[in-house]
């Protein structure tokens, strides 16, 4: 059963509009919805250029629940499809590797990189069957840098449309992305809606109370957001002759001078945040494990850090995102338990600050009321 949206139109005019009622971050159907709505909509981050590099190469991933398989062809071809053989459902591929054909392990049907079928065992004298017309639904994938993007809508736009600029100003800024690799990732459960966390990425109105250390280093009067069509950027300069905090090198928000000039740091709706600099790329994926737990994805990706001072400043720019994160982690959680309170409905946003979470709020409405 759908739920009801009719509580909820969001005003253009940021001056007048009013927050997403609590009931959408609490009642489990949003979810169902923002899953069919949202999640299978957009252009998702499912894996590494690195994984699919050679001809045979394969891995598996999903998005939001829907198994998927990903096959760089003999003709060097990418291509993405249901990882769902077309018999009785299993899956055509496990893990990932090097091979010339997928194959499912539950009754052998064998199909080409290319997702057509090519051996049904045992299938003789099946009336009203063409193999021959048999394939795995393909789904749109795209690389960019050192990603692997994938759409689940048939009609989707390419994902040149909804990254816009960014390439061209990642070119610009003279970032080498394809040549980082991934050095670490970590992954953190947090007790929050996903629209919970994304509401607070996209605003730096809690950084006074709720990164002391980071409002010290910030010149917090010149913090912005600005907004497209489909992702959001944001600006954080540091404050004059300010330094980053005792043993910490500068994360995202604490870089100075011309490497503060550099850094790029976008968010893509609904649920995927880049932060660029001139020697690393930090990648966040955002995503609902149910309607009131998330898990959030960290990957970093570096040229060579190589050993000694580079690997040694590596580490101290991971261990501030860690800290930072903590601190994310406890003020969503908090704000979780607040919805929940029937003293609560909605709220007002800040002018000044609070145009990011305006933007995606707005954006959310739109993929949620369009069928």
């Amino acid at each position: 059963m759908l739920p009801d949206l009719s509580d909820y139109t969001p005003s253009p005019d940021l001056a007048r509009a009013s927050t997403l009622p609590a009931r959408w971050y609490l009642d489990p159907a949003f979810l169902d919805l923002e899953r069919a709505r949202v999640f299978a909509r957009t252009w998702q981050p499912i894996g590494r250029r690195d994984q699919a590099l050679r001809p045979g190469d394969y891995f598996t991933a999903e998005i939001q629940g829907e198994p998927l398989v990903i096959t760089r062809g003999t003709d060097n071809t990418l291509r993405a499809f249901s990882n769902v053989c077309r018999h009785r459902a299993g899956p055509v591929a496990r893990g990932q590797g090097n091979r010339k054909t997928l194959q499912c392990q539950y009754h052998g049907w064998t199909y080409d990189l290319d997702g057509r079928l090519l051996k049904a065992p045992e299938f003789d004298g099946v009336a009203d069957w063409q193999p021959e017309q048999v394939c795995l639904p393909a789904v749109a994938v795209a690389e960019w840098g050192p990603f692997i993007f994938a759409n689940l809508h048939p009609a989707a736009p390419p994902l040149s449309e909804i990254l816009g600029a960014i390439p061209d100003e990642v070119q610009q800024a003279g970032f080498d992305i394809a040549s980082m690799a991934l050095i670490e990732r970590r992954d953190y459960e947090i007790d929050c809606n996903w629209k919970v966390y994304i509401d607070n990425y996209l605003e730096g109105y809690h950084i006074p109370i709720a990164h002391p250390g980071l409002y010290r280093a910030l010149d917090y009067d010149q913090y912005r957001v600005e907004t497209h069509a489909h992702y959001s950027k944001q600006h954080a300069p540091m404050r004059p002759q300010a330094e980053p905090p005792a043993g910490h090198h500068p994360d995202r928000r604490l870089l100075r001078g011309e490497a503060e000039e550099q850094a790029l740091y976008y968010w893509l709706f609904p649920n995927v945040m880049l932060n660029f600099y001139p020697d690393n790329l930090q990648l966040n994926i955002i995503l609902p494990l149910d309607h009131q737990r998330t898990l959030t994805i960290f990957e970093w990706y570096f040229r060579q850090p190589g050993s000694g001072a580079g690997w040694e400043s590596m580490q101290q720019s991971i261990a501030f995102s860690d800290q930072v994160q903590h601190e994310d982690i406890e003020i969503c959680e908090a704000v979780q338990r607040g919805l929940r309170s029937a003293s609560y409905n909605q709220g007002r946003f800040s002018v000044q600050r609070e145009n990011g979470v305006h933007h995606f709020q707005s954006l959310l409405h739109q993929y949620l009321t369009t069928p």
